[in-house]
């Protein structure tokens, strides 16, 4: 009971700190990172100690500039200086406490998951955060409806990403979650954007819409000759987690994993592996008719008809191919910013890797959805270009020589890394899913 007095009281200073600045969302994330330390989990041990050490860095930096103040008018400082060197003093405390021994054991539950589930709330709290104070309008949908609580809206999806940590922690769950947050995601998506279209500007992210067709993030700048903003985010996006933007955040591949499910998968020797490089057919000529529509002085209305056919053909493969087959076939022979993705992957340190002690059995291949586990494939040692480190088959290798593969670092630390990466983008991109 004494710990968590301590721990309440260090949390209620810092927000008691937040609601003098008028800073309500800022508060809402300090009371509910307060609550997370009435659980027994580590993790919540773990981001307690980071928050509050954070937290004790704030108080050294406000008191020396309140001193530095204080004496520079004059005033009297000795007593704020005792007064914030104790908030220094005793958060600092409490933050050590968390890490100490007497803090493990009060924090001991779901241990191999600490530091994993900690990094992923701390994470997507850290990449919203710089997303909300970078762009120069307000991002989140907490602060459009309500001016002032982004931070709110920061610590539930931090929280909701953590929660996810604990539900993929294992191959098993990570299979069966990926595509239902995939689906969450595409839905929130295309949610927003309907409600925009309906009349509630607030739902679109610039107020300027944008057709939600992938090859449109190549296309679209050659046309307009700027905004760079999707082409940017998807590189960044593909060179931290490689190829999985096609397996985890792209709004639009959601549907042809929900259309491919429909079907019964089938081997992927029936799939012709070199149809993969139509893509890249694709995007080039794609990309050729933007220019020659700009050059030419080709009207928006004709270019944004002729990408929303592009989009309807692609759909039409997802319903009568993909759900078929069993398998992604839009994603790994129609849409172009998938080559793109498989390509730009090669730079990113992400791989798959099959060990040398595989059995053949071929039960990876079989739930392999992008056709990237032919025989050749297996009998190479890795998975084919269209592999979009999707883990899907990672759970279904009994012998487990199927993982992911970092440099210098062994599979399953690989696998968390990995995962704390892209549940981090998924809660980002969940935060910022607007056209």
């Amino acid at each position: 009971m004494t710990t968590l007095l301590f721990i309440s009281f260090a949390y209620l200073m810092l927000g008691a700190h937040a609601l003098r600045g008028g800073d309500y969302g800022l508060v809402f994330f300090i009371l509910g990172a307060a609550g997370l330390a009435f659980s027994r989990e580590r993790w919540a041990g773990n981001i307690t100690g980071v928050l509050l050490g954070c937290g004790s860095l704030l108080w050294l930096e406000k008191g020396a500039a309140l001193i530095a103040l204080r004496v520079n008018t004059g005033g009297e400082w000795i007593r704020l200086a005792l007064i914030m060197g104790a908030l220094y003093s005793f958060t600092l405390f409490v933050c050590v406490y968390c890490f100490s021994p007497s803090g493990r054991a009060r924090f001991n539950r779901a241990e191999e998951q600490g530091w994993f589930r900690a990094s992923i709330f701390l994470l997507a709290a850290l990449l919203l955060e710089i997303t909300r104070n970078k762009v120069h309008f307000p991002i989140l949908l907490a602060d459009r409806f309500f001016p002032g609580w982004g931070r709110a809206e920061i610590f539930l999806l931090a929280f909701y990403a953590s929660w996810l940590g604990g539900r993929m922690y294992k191959p098993e769950g990570a299979k069966a979650m990926r595509p239902r947050i995939w689906a969450l995601f595409s839905l929130v998506f295309f949610g927003q954007l309907l409600l925009g279209l309906s009349g509630f500007e607030q739902f679109l992210m610039t107020g300027k819409l944008h057709l939600p067709v992938p090859a449109l993030i190549a296309a679209g700048p050659v046309y307009r000759g700027s905004g760079f903003f999707m082409p940017i985010l998807f590189t960044v996006s593909v060179l931290l987690v490689g190829p999985a933007w096609c397996s985890h955040l792209c709004y639009i591949g959601a549907w042809d994993d929900q259309c491919s499910r429909i079907g019964k998968l089938r081997p992927a020797k029936d799939f012709n592996s070199r149809l993969i490089w139509v893509r890249l057919v694709l995007l080039v000529l794609v990309v050729l008719c933007a220019w020659a529509m700009r050059a030419a002085g080709v009207s928006s209305f004709f270019a944004v008809w002729s990408a929303a056919l592009f989009g309807l053909l692609g759909i039409m493969i997802m319903l009568f191919i993909s759900r078929r087959m069993g398998m992604m076939i839009h994603c790994t022979t129609f849409c172009p910013m998938g080559i793109v993705s498989n390509l730009l992957g090669r730079i990113s340190l992400w791989r798959m890797k099959i060990s040398a002690d595989c059995c053949k059995c071929m039960k990876c291949s079989r739930a392999c959805r992008y056709g990237a586990l032919q025989p050749k494939d297996i009998e190479a040692g890795r998975p084919g270009l269209s592999c979009t480190l999707c883990g899907d088959c990672i759970s279904s290798c009994s012998g487990s020589s199927l993982g992911y593969s970092l440099p210098f670092i062994n599979a399953g630390t690989s696998r968390r890394v990995f995962l704390v990466m892209v549940i981090a983008l998924h809660a980002l991109f969940l935060g910022v899913a607007r056209i």
